[in-house]
């Protein structure tokens, strides 16, 4: 069995800022991964993903994130400077090793792993948001000729058969989606909540800027603004101005959340109607903890209980949640001021 101080599961932003930080402290540990490679989770992504935080925005801690800084990265940007940033650190990293389970043990925790075994006296656990995709039950009500796809497994618009597409879904990614395609052929878009649209730029400033100086980011969620903006659904970057352009043109209709089925006609919450022949799910991911065989840390709905990501168990610790602590703490470039608060509490339990 393999002994190290602190074991932290999953290479990704979270993982690798907190890598920094007990590489830095003299901390020995240990990044595992289940993946071949850094950015792995980026890089799988579709084809034309862009982030909508600007370059500037997205560094992690001790390395500055290369080009344009008001300019937006593309995914694999984004993939590239994870791998040069573990490179650059000498993070320690193994790679395709996958947890199945994570117990409690004498001074810590027993890990359970593809690759063996291994033992820590801390662990932080860094898997972020993006686990497994999430796809309502409805999707069985679909005529077997419906081609259906999770964003999770979209590349791009050559997996879809001829005819028009049904993207479910009022986030980033449904919206950009539901874009690109009506560019080719009739699109629908399910939105199930009202999105307010913010344009990327104002007056040639990324507006994540404004969100900086007016401190929209950092507030943390027990505050009133924290509380406020944790409340409202996330807007919509980007893409307005494509969206009423295809609207206009008649390629794409905006419709309401979709609630069934009937061979292949989508049916919505306001009684109307569609003919589809494809259905791209871009209704995002859900927590996905079945290996966390730790009692008390997860609460009823599967979900980390903890306190700025410190669970009730000692030693045991979650990094890289949405709202962890506040709106950039499952961004690229908000991950390293939790990973540092996190590292206070390693150190005095070390």
């Amino acid at each position: 069995m393999q002994k190290t101080e602190v074991i932290v599961i999953g290479a990704g932003q979270a993982g690798l800022a907190m890598g920094y930080y007990l590489k830095q402290q003299g901390i020995p540990c240990l990044l595992l991964d289940n993946h071949g490679r850094v950015g792995e989770v980026w890089r799988n992504r579709y084809d034309s993903l862009v982030l909508f935080t600007p370059r500037n925005q997205n560094a992690l801690p001790g390395l500055a994130f290369p080009g344009a800084p008001e300019g937006l990265p593309d995914k694999d940007e984004a993939a590239n400077y994870l791998e040069q940033y573990a490179s650059h650190f000498q993070l320690p990293i193994q790679l395709e090793t996958e947890v199945h389970a994570l117990l409690p043990a004498e001074k810590g925790f027993r890990l359970a792993t593809s690759k063996g075994d291994f033992h820590a006296g801390q662990v932080v656990i860094a898997t972020g948001p993006f686990q497994a995709p999430l796809i309502p039950a409805i999707w069985q009500q679909a005529g077997a000729d419906v081609f259906q796809i999770h964003t999770a497994a979209y590349k791009n618009e050559t997996q879809l058969q001829d005819g028009p597409v049904l993207v479910v879904g009022s986030g980033n990614s449904g919206v950009q989606l539901a874009a690109e395609l009506a560019a080719g052929r009739n699109v629908f878009l399910s939105m199930g909540q009202k999105r307010v649209f913010l344009p990327n730029t104002f007056m040639g400033k990324s507006i994540f800027s404004y969100f900086q100086a007016l401190g929209l980011l950092s507030a943390p969620n027990t505050t009133t603004v924290g509380k406020w903006l944790k409340s409202r659904p996330d807007p919509i970057f980007g893409y307005r101005r494509e969206i009423r352009s295809w609207e206009k043109a008649g390629h794409l209709q905006i419709k309401g959340r979709t609630v069934g089925f009937s061979g292949n006609t989508a049916l919505f919450s306001d009684g109307d109607h569609a003919k589809i022949a494809n259905i791209v799910w871009a209704t995002g991911f859900r927590p996905s903890y079945e290996w966390l065989q730790i009692p008390g840390v997860l609460d009823d709905r599967g979900l980390p209980t903890h306190q700025r990501g410190i669970s009730p168990v000692r030693g045991l610790y979650f990094l890289g949640l949405p709202w962890q602590y506040r709106r950039s703490s499952a961004l690229l470039g908000g991950v390293g001021k939790d990973a540092a608060f996190l590292l206070e509490t390693i150190r005095k339990h070390s």
